[in-house]
């Protein structure tokens, strides 16, 4: 499986960022990337089992309207598709900065876990693409809008939009599946863990829903749905499922957590802004989906605060509403750019991304982990998709 590893340079890091020494943890034997190769070749064994299962389930035959994409073959596609891996980079990291590397029968359950993590990472992209009624997704049609279009163009009978939003549920139901199913594999404590960032991840779902429902601006509940629905789940709990599989102490995992709550927050932020600004074939989105949606970012919170003029006033005033039209759009990424809120939130990611260099200042953590830690930190708060 051919994967983009877009926070894994391949090249020379910018002007001002480290670069990655040949013997450094991104490199060496065992690293970041033959990390990263375990982690796809056990996707790919796990997606080849199931499409082998669900062939055999459903008698051989290949769906009348899906045809030759079924289910499986959707998630595969997906997974196939890009994405930035920060889940399974981040557990290993955990792992390798708690002395994991010394203790190499651990790196089946670090595999494992990243895998689980990656399938998690499916369910959720589906399940929010449906939501949030995406169009797109990493530069391709969602797969609900791909199964609505299958739908219509072989005639079938009932409603396509309802049959490709039935179908992605289904899809993203069954990445969780697959993902709970390579989590009972390991130990209790990982186990727990693992439960509680999944509730987490569907408390942040609801939490974003209900905002956007309400029409929440208060900046407490946009920042609780940022960590909760996005920080929390990319960067701080894989780093502590790898630390509590190395069997860390307590303090060094609070060092990691820390660092992890830190640069979550930064990671949510950037998301904010690349919502709004981000450039579309680099995030693979449209650009100002969150504002048209109204969903309680930080950033439209923010603005809620900042913007006086009364054009952009009352553009704001139609956010999330079937008003608000693409001229709207236009005078709010104007007057946001210049009224201070995109700075105020940039400084806000700079803060937590500098914090969380600082938690890194624990000596009992692994120097080549914490290296790879501090270059992931600023690739992660200032990329660009």
């Amino acid at each position: 499986m051919t994967r983009p590893t877009s926070l894994i340079p391949d090249q020379p890091a910018a002007p001002g960022r480290p670069v990655a020494r040949p013997d450094s943890l991104l490199d060496r034997p065992g690293g970041v990337r033959d990390h990263l190769a375990a982690v796809d070749a056990l996707l790919g064994q796990t997606m080849d089992t199931l499409t082998r299962h669900w062939t055999d389930l459903a008698g051989g035959q290949p769906p009348d309207v899906l045809g030759d994409a079924d289910l499986p073959q959707l998630l595969l596609a997906l997974l196939g598709s890009g994405g930035k891996r920060i889940r399974p980079t981040m557990t290993y990291l955990g792992w390798a900065a708690c002395a994991g590397p010394d203790r190499t029968g651990e790196r089946r359950q670090i595999v494992t876990v990243s895998a689980a993590l990656e399938l998690l990472h499916l369910f959720a992209l589906v399940h929010d693409d449906v939501m949030d009624e995406s169009d797109s997704r990493r530069g391709v049609p969602t797969v609900h809008r791909q199964a609505g279009r299958r739908h219509a163009a072989t005639g079938a009978v009932g409603d396509p939009e309802l049959f490709g939003t039935s179908i992605a549920i289904l899809a993203g139901d069954l990445a969780l599946a697959e993902a709970e199913g390579m989590i009972a594999e390991t130990p209790p404590a990982t186990r727990r863990l693992w439960r509680h960032l999944v509730v987490e991840l569907v408390v942040g779902q609801r939490q974003d829903l209900t905002g956007t429902a309400a029409r929440r601006r208060d900046l407490p509940f946009a920042h609780s749905v940022a960590i909760l629905k996005s920080g929390r789940y990319t960067v701080q709990r894989p780093l502590e499922l790898g630390a509590v599989i190395a069997g860390a102490p307590d303090s060094t995992r609070l060092a990691l957590s820390n660092y992890g709550q830190h640069l979550g927050e930064a990671f949510a932020l950037r998301d904010d802004v690349l919502g709004v600004w981000g450039d579309p074939a680099r995030t693979g989105k449209p650009a100002g989906d969150d504002l048209i949606s109204g969903k309680p970012t930080v950033l439209l919170s923010i603005a809620v605060d900042r913007t006086r003029s009364p054009a952009a006033r009352c553009a704001l005033d139609r956010v999330g509403t079937p008003s608000f039209g693409r001229a709207d759009l236009a005078v709010l990424l104007e007057e946001l750019s210049t009224n201070g809120t995109r700075s105020s939130v940039e400084r806000m990611i700079g803060q937590a991304a500098e914090t969380a260099l600082r938690a890194l200042d624990d000596p009992e953590l692994d120097p080549d982990a914490v290296a790879e830690l501090r270059r992931l930190a600023r690739a992660i708060a200032w990329r660009e998709r």
